[in-house]
């Protein structure tokens, strides 16, 4: 069962993988084969099920085995054209021969550590057994011993490993945000948050924060762009250690865009940042062009961890804070005259995107509605995006679906823009940029035993034709997929860039005057890469939006 899992490990998934990684998770896969085959002979053996001896014992154990190494064969000789297949549609160098002997070796070697973790935890289990049998009978103490070892396996990993490694990443992420004695100086301009005339300590904003304020293009760079006079964008930020709760910080960045005069803009758009509070300058930069910098941006950190620590550590940290910020500033935003007040928009990309959508409640889409979302990255933890999803027309795939006439809802990726629809948009334009590669949004906890909805359709222009769902080995390869998926080129698994952020937000937020030559002409501006904003500067620590 081990060799069977491992063969079918070597299948292709959603995202390429290097041989040391590919070696690992075959390795993982061996020791869940190996596994599963002895607790399947212990069960058998335990219900005293009748067993094979002698000669047809042999002749089904020779099946088995050649059966299993023909497959094996088979998966090795075609994994490095199926990975070079993989590898080519997202443009990534071809892997070359010695990655066949890398796979088996780390395979290998990461079997035998999980083999003697094994033969340790067993050991365990044999003496805490023995001490048992002292004073119960052998059965009693067969299953005293089993729990004991599993409670202490449990409180080891949970409150000690597990306990310190949390401690540790937390402390890491917030000594990288270069908070108070190690923060740079404050901007001079007052109408940047965190300066001296500001309500917002800069000190505590944190590097993410401090980084969103200070990049991205000032009027000059989009006057240069338009050839008309264009407004600084407005751009506010609140740190975690700017306020004690949620709506603390809420309430300050309320008051930070009043200051500001936020509310006297065009546009005025509330985002959710990923985990460590990064906000991808590929997403904010191009929409400032597009509005001439007469528009608004505002943001709350919730978390220094990294997104997917976040998503499992901190779940509600992100939710609550999202909502917050969206009631504090929705409900001022109602009690201004509609001809006198911007356009609302929300917005999030990964983490960011699943809270934000939480706070885009009913509340915030009916009586006095937001004019539009747009939602990049979608993890496939996000109900309303469940909900949406499973309302498309079943003639459309499930990565690009069509959702009734497209008045409400359109969906964009690196193949597909959301201009075309059959209806014209209605009062609320509402906008999903996912790429079919990204497994952070097509993950399916079900994989385990069915295949994703994804996997019944004709694979995407960047998914493998040879990609075949398989129990228990997709649930692993997509989980690792997830691991990786911000690691890909721009446009492909988790890694989203500025030229797939333009069509979306033309067609949610409708620039004045805007032609599809402008479009374009953006689009050329922001070929720097996803890591890059518009405005031609190399933004710290964007390498990736759920890893940030």
């Amino acid at each position: 069962m081990g060799v069977l899992l491992f063969a079918a490990s070597l299948t292709p998934s959603l995202i390429p993988r290097e041989p040391m990684v590919q070696g690992i998770l075959g390795g993982l896969l061996i020791a869940l084969g190996y596994l599963l085959g002895k607790t399947f002979g212990l069960i058998w053996h335990a219900a005293d099920m009748p067993r094979l001896q002698g000669r047809p014992a042999r002749l089904l154990d020779m099946v088995l085995a050649v059966t299993a190494v023909i497959l094996m064969v088979w998966t090795v000789t075609f994994n490095l054209s199926w990975q070079n297949d993989l590898r080519n549609k997202m443009e990534m160098e071809p892997a070359e021969a010695q990655y066949l002997a890398t796979i088996l070796i780390s395979a290998l070697l990461t079997f035998a550590v999980i083999f003697i973790i094994g033969i340790l935890v067993r050991e365990l289990f044999r003496w805490v057994r023995r001490h048992f049998y002292r004073f119960m009978p052998m059965r009693r103490a067969n299953v005293f011993g089993a729990a004991t070892v599993v409670l202490i396996l449990f409180v080891v990993t949970r409150d000690g490993i597990l306990d310190l490694a949390v401690t540790w990443l937390d402390e890491s992420y917030e000594i990288a945000q270069e908070l108070f004695d190690v923060a740079p100086p404050p901007p001079a301009k007052a109408n940047k948050t965190g300066s001296a005339s500001s309500l917002v300590d800069w000190k505590a904003i944190g590097r993410p924060g401090r980084d969103f304020i200070m990049t991205g293009p000032d009027a000059d760079a989009i006057s240069a762009f338009t050839g008309k006079p264009a407004l600084d964008p407005i751009r506010v930020y609140v740190g975690r250690a700017n306020g004690e709760t949620p709506e603390e910080r809420a309430e300050l960045a309320l008051a930070e865009l009043k200051r500001l005069k936020a509310f006297e803009r065009e546009v005025l758009i509330v985002t959710s940042p990923t985990g460590t509070g990064w906000m991808d300058p590929g997403a904010h930069d191009p929409v400032e062009y597009m509005h001439n910098g007469n528009i608004a941006t505002v943001g709350a950190q919730y978390s220094y961890l990294q997104s997917p620590l976040a998503l499992i550590l901190e779940t509600r940290t992100g939710l609550d804070q999202a909502t917050a910020l969206l009631k504090v500033v929705h409900e001022y935003w109602m009690t201004l005259p509609k001809e006198n007040r911007p356009r609302l928009y929300v917005h999030g990309l990964s983490l960011g995107a699943w809270s934000s959508m939480y706070a885009t409640n009913l509340f915030r889409l009916v009586g006095d509605p937001i004019d539009g979302a747009f939602w990049a990255g979608p993890p496939f933890t996000s109900g309303f995006w469940q909900y949406v999803q499973n309302a498309r027309r079943p003639d459309s795939p499930w990565v690009l679906p069509t959702i009734g006439d497209g008045s409400l809802v359109r969906y964009a990726s690196h193949f597909s823009n959301p201009t075309q629809a059959e209806a014209e948009w209605g009062s609320m334009r509402i906008v999903f940029l996912q790429y079919s590669s990204d497994p952070i949004v097509f993950y399916d906890p079900f994989s385990l035993w069915r295949a994703p909805p994804w996997m019944n359709d004709p694979p995407a222009e960047d998914v493998s034709e040879h990609l075949t769902f398989i129990p228990i080995v997709t649930q692993f390869q997509l989980a690792l997929d997830m691991a990786l998926a911000f690691g890909t080129p721009p446009g492909h698994g988790h890694a989203y860039y500025a030229r797939d952020y333009i069509d979306p937000w033309v067609e949610v937020t409708a620039p004045e005057a805007w032609t599809s030559e402008k479009t374009e002409r953006l689009k050329a501006h922001c070929n720097v890469g996803f890591q890059f904003g518009c405005a031609g500067q190399k933004v710290p620590g964007g390498s990736g939006s759920f890893g940030n």
